[in-house]
């Protein structure tokens, strides 16, 4: 009997050599090396969101043309596409590394600037360890890690080899100041601020003085931005079509990994398409090229997920990785810019999301603390941090943005949660309510939740959202679970689209819950000619009953008829599926429909 190779799956490693010498799975990216090395650049700067896999691809240039690794070169690289066509500058350098993140952002300018000199120094202290026949007698200037970086290059210039600068995370910290204490922040990037007489001194360096290729990794342009004068030589290869899949997964490359798992775990074909699935529907999303056909999927989420599912053979209960669910800080940082709100509840509208010409490049101090942010600027800003992606152009040639996927519309879903809905009582509430409407079907005490609380909450906050998409936000808020339904908005059915789908996940149809799909309509008060005292003191029934409300209710009966076969189709018959007619009156009174079709 053949017994499988457990698949060992690298979540949260980002050190290549454990990586390789260890057994995990690696997805192989060495081929972009030569490609780097012929045509992008010696001064590279690569962005993308948090948790996206830069770390291990420094790893992987960093033992690649270590000086010190070349006794390794096969044990690491023999196997990979590199291995078989080695450029002639593989293990040719001495490699620094710097990782930013190290950093501490917080306290004053002068205990930050303290931090980054001695996180400099440091590195620059190790080389004296890992290159001890020439390094280990370069001079540390306390005070000063530019005259130790100065004194580290003197050296390595008298040897036949150059330096490969590796910086990771090269924004981190300066962004943690925008954030924190944005006055504070224009003393670390402008004049003589620490981060742009650092980089200052490494654009000097490269010339000719002993540092030879530079790779700077980070989420935004904002703090390469301000230090642009200072360090103007670097090429920015985020949005190059040739490098949209150097960090993440295509779908493909996921297939035969699912199989794999699902072959160890003895699962049949249709659960491994399944968890396909699943992964699709939560993880995927990205486009770094806006003319990519293939998105692409968050690698710390498919690490995430896989190595849960082949440990376990069942998905992970918590579909996001804690470790993401920090991002939902970048989200509340738009929120609170002025008219934030408005484009957080934006991107929640597939039918009109945000549409910008380009993405902006100019993040510069001022422009991030003085200038006035329209939407294409957070869209942009938005953009880097990983919390929208590219979308398609429209006829005008607008570009849309839109939410990559399930996992980042949680997080959406959770601020406006918390800016709207912050008390302990609503929170107490709104799970009740929704309990009561993923088990039962029962719609009522959600509608009275929303008519006295939530309506209450929105007139007093000046948004400018359509009519309906007011409603919608409101349920997506309100019932939002990731844990148990797989919850989509505007999903394509029989040549329409559904408002509302709540479709529980496949893991967790051994539980009594429900599906649903939700049809949303909006009558103005004024069409109906009714106060929005007259539309408070009339039943439902009543309200039922008037013209416009009851040709409302018609139109979503028909819409819904038509979805409800087309997803019972799609899922076999195998769903509980109850269908709900919902038209709000104004922002005062909601009248339902429910038809219940499933058993």
């Amino acid at each position: 009997m053949t017994v499988l190779k457990k698949l060992k799956f690298p979540y949260g490693l980002a050190d290549f050599e454990a990586l390789i010498s260890e057994g995990y799975y690696y997805a192989d990216r060495s081929h972009y090396i030569a490609q780097i090395e012929e045509d992008a650049g010696k001064h590279l700067l690569f962005l993308r969101p948090r948790r996206f896999g830069k770390s291990l691809l420094l790893g992987m240039l960093e033992n690649y043309y270590d000086l010190r690794k070349a006794g390794q070169f096969e044990a690491l690289f023999g196997h990979l596409a590199i291995g078989k066509q080695p450029t002639a500058k593989h293990n040719q350098y001495f490699v620094m590394r710097w990782d930013f993140s190290m950093v501490d952002g917080q306290g004053s300018i002068e205990v930050i600037t303290r931090a980054l000199h001695n996180q400099i120094n440091a590195c620059i202290r190790d080389m004296g360890v890992r290159y001890p026949d020439t390094l280990s007698k370069v001079q540390i200037n306390r005070e000063d890690s530019i005259e130790s970086l100065h004194n580290l290059v003197s050296l390595i210039n008298a040897t036949p080899h150059k330096l490969y600068l590796l910086i990771d995370e090269y924004d981190n910290f300066a962004n943690e100041v925008m954030i924190a204490h944005p006055d504070a922040y224009p003393a670390l990037v402008r004049g003589e601020g620490i981060v742009k007489t650092v980089f200052k001194a490494v654009k000097g360096l490269s010339a000719g003085q002993g540092i030879d290729r530079v790779f700077i990794t980070g989420v935004s342009p904002v703090v390469m931005s301000d230090v642009s004068s200072g360090y103007n030589v670097a090429k920015n290869i985020t949005l190059a079509p040739d490098y949209a899949n150097l960090c993440g997964f295509y779908a493909s490359e996921l297939v035969e990994l699912v199989d794999k798992v699902a072959l160890q775990c003895h699962l049949s074909a249709e659960q491994a398409r399944e968890a396909l699935e699943m992964m699709r529907t939560f993880y995927n999303g990205y486009r770094f090229d806006e003319d990519a056909a293939e998105k692409i999927y968050n690698p710390t989420l498919v690490l995430y997920f896989l190595d849960y599912f082949s440990q376990h053979c069942k998905y992970p209960r918590r579909i996001l990785d804690s470790n993401l669910a920090m991002d939902k800080n970048r989200v509340n940082y738009i929120a609170k810019l002025p008219h934030g709100s408005d484009m957080i509840a934006r991107t929640l509208d597939p039918e009109n999301p945000p549409k910008i010409g380009e993405l902006s490049d100019k993040f510069g101090v001022d422009d991030m603390l003085y200038a006035r942010k329209d939407q294409p600027f957070m869209g942009s800003l938005l953009f880097y941090l990983g919390v929208v992606t590219f979308g398609e152009r429209d006829k005008f040639g607008e570009l849309s943005l839109q939410i990559p996927n399930l996992v980042i519309r949680r997080l959406y879903v959770e601020r406006l949660h918390e800016m709207l809905l912050p008390e302990y009582e609503d929170k107490e509430t709104t799970r009740e309510v929704a309990n009561a409407f993923y088990h039962h079907g029962n719609i009522e005490p959600l509608c009275e939740f929303i008519e006295n609380r939530y309506f209450q909450v929105f007139d007093n906050r000046d948004y400018r959202w359509s009519n309906e998409l007011v409603i919608k936000t409101a349920f997506l808020i309100m019932l939002f679970s990731d844990t148990f339904y797989i919850m989509d908005s505007e999903q394509e059915l029989n040549k329409g689209y559904a408002d509302l789908s709540l479709i529980v996940r496949p893991d967790m149809r051994k539980y009594q819950l429900l599906d649903h799909v939700v049809e949303f309509k909006y009558v103005k008060l004024a069409d109906l000619k009714l106060s929005a005292q007259q539309v408070r003191e009339k039943s439902r029934e009543e309200l039922a009953a008037l013209p416009l409300v009851e040709k409302a209710l018609h139109e979503a009966k028909q819409q819904l008829g038509s979805y409800y076969q087309a997803l019972m189709k799609r899922y076999h018959n195998n769903l509980r599926l109850h269908t709900y007619a919902v038209v709000a009156l104004g922002f005062e009174r909601l009248v339902f429909l429910p038809m219940h079709h499933g058993s």
